[in-house]
């Protein structure tokens, strides 16, 4: 038998059309060499063109999935994604913070590709108060920056600002994305900082309006790349790479935003 992958578990809501979620997480831990397994906390109906409907997950329900897979199989890293709700945030925070020596990688999703909601406005709090501080890596957009502390980042310096106010909140480092920076540069930037060191993360920018999934892509592969061991530098580094392919070979999907390719290495 061959030994086990590393062991990553995301915790998320399900994407119906397979581009964004759950779906792009496992989709990402595969292509990156590393077994994906789920805790499922939400149920939408989504497609190319939008949410039509979101269903959560009672907590118990969260809770046992969580419990059911690390007491059982164990886990080398964890990232979250769409947690909805205010008692489903501060759920999977307790879960988290009962298991020590994990990184975490927290995605605080707030809306879609497409502007639906996906955070209720009452859950802001919790996220702020009990799912940051458990973080290793945050990795918060503009809006979602904006969201959570009230920054509007139209530049590189406010994304230093934005990185120092995320920080604040307790997560040992911030990854502020900035591919909806005002303009059209040729490049997008990203700052990962702990506070003390900064790195300055650049990447072309592709002419592909299918990006859908791109943050719970992102996300995904840095907790894949933790659970391998990587230091957080590193592994942001490499998800970075690995997700600037998956959104030039991003593809058409019924009428609307495409999802980015999570296979294009593959089928290069």
């Amino acid at each position: 038998m061959s030994p086990a992958p590393p062991l990553v578990l995301t915790v998320a809501g399900s994407d119906s059309g397979g581009g964004a979620g759950i779906q792009a997480d496992l989709k990402t831990m595969l292509a990156l060499g590393v077994h994906g397994m789920s805790v499922l906390t939400a149920v939408t109906a989504q497609n190319s063109r939008g949410v039509h409907g979101v269903w959560e997950l009672p907590e118990d329900a969260v809770r046992a999935q969580y419990r059911a897979v690390v007491d059982d199989i164990g886990v080398h890293a964890v990232k979250t994604g769409m947690l909805a709700t205010a008692p489903l945030v501060e759920t999977v925070a307790a879960l988290l913070a009962g298991t020590p020596g994990v990184p975490v990688v927290v995605d605080p999703v707030g809306v879609s590709k497409h502007g639906d909601p996906l955070l209720a406005a009452s859950a802001l709090e919790s996220v702020r108060t009990a799912l940051l501080p458990v973080a290793t890596v945050a990795t918060p957009n503009l809006d979602e920056v904006t969201q959570l502390t009230g920054i509007v980042v139209e530049d590189e310096a406010g994304m230093r600002r934005a990185a120092d106010a995320i920080l604040a909140y307790g997560p040992r480092w911030a990854l502020i994305k900035g591919g909806h920076l005002p303009g059209d540069a040729a490049e997008v930037v990203d700052l990962l900082t702990d506070g003390t060191e900064e790195h300055w993360l650049y990447a072309p920018r592709h002419d592909n309006r299918h990006t859908h999934g791109t943050g719970c892509t992102l996300a995904s592969a840095v907790a894949s790349g933790l659970a391998k061991g990587l230091p957080v530098p590193k592994a942001v580094r490499e998800a970075k790479a690995y997700v600037t392919g998956a959104l030039a070979a991003g593809f058409a999907l019924g009428e609307g935003i495409g999802p980015v390719d999570h296979g294009w290495e593959h089928r290069r």
